[in-house]
């Protein structure tokens, strides 16, 4: 559990917000073992990994975290910034008392990853990157899935928490960070796991990872951008529970 100080405020059990970069950052931890932090992508938050956190639980201390703007973290006016993020994850690490963790990152949450592997690398025993790329297309892959998501992003629904802005602060962030030239500094294990047909991140970008992370393993899952979390959530689970068991 988090050490209880100034540096955080218990909302739950196994819920919390910790005092970051002057912000705060919410925050759940489940489960007992070595620590497995997950990171979720644009618009979403720690409901994301709902279905796989029980079993990831079991043998690991799982903490998943909102990124600023998102979910029940704090929303400060932008812009924001990927290495921003990671360097907010990287500060709730240490509230936590957590010298290193296994760190998992779906879309935008990947980039997070990526960035707290390559900026703060101590921090980072394994690496695992979810439907996710270090780069976005300069074009978008007008799919009806993709027009369907733009459109349903645009509308509020009760209980969102989640205001129009913010989630254009971490679209812009996503869309800016570009960290291609960078990926041969990753030494750590990393793990890619992307759907086979996923027109958000297109398969052709988790290929360009594994081509540059020297040593990396690349994992094909049938379905697109959210299959991961849905679908195949217990092939998610599982992948996760083989590689942080290495």
């Amino acid at each position: 559990m988090a050490p209880v100080g100034s540096q955080t405020r218990h909302t739950g059990r196994g819920m919390a917000r910790a005092n970051v970069n002057g912000i705060e950052l919410y925050y759940e931890c489940h489960g007992a073992g070595p620590a497995l932090l997950l990171v979720p992508g644009l618009g979403a938050d720690t409901r994301l990994f709902s279905g796989i956190v029980g079993a990831l639980a079991a043998k690991c201390r799982v903490i998943v975290c909102d990124p600023r703007g998102g979910g029940r973290s704090d929303k400060p006016p932008g812009p924001y910034r990927i290495e921003q993020m990671a360097s907010d994850t990287k500060e709730l690490l240490e509230v936590l008392g957590i010298e290193c963790a296994d760190v998992v990152g779906y879309s935008m949450g990947g980039r997070i990853a990526l960035s707290l592997a390559l900026d703060h690398p101590t921090h980072v025993r394994q690496l695992v990157l979810a439907a996710t790329s270090a780069r976005t297309t300069p074009s978008r892959i007008l799919s009806r899935r993709w027009l369907a998501l733009e459109v349903l992003s645009r509308i509020p629904t009760p209980g969102d928490r989640q205001p129009r802005w913010a989630w254009e602060c971490q679209r812009r962030a996503s869309a800016a960070f570009d960290a291609t030239a960078r990926l041969g500094e990753i030494t750590v294990p990393t793990l890619i796991l992307h759907g086979q047909h996923d027109h958000i991140t297109p398969l052709a970008l988790a290929q360009e990872l594994h081509a540059a992370i020297a040593g990396s393993t690349l994992v094909q899952v049938p379905g697109g951008h959210v299959s991961l979390v849905t679908r195949e959530r217990r092939r998610f689970a599982d992948e996760l529970l083989t590689f942080v068991a290495r």
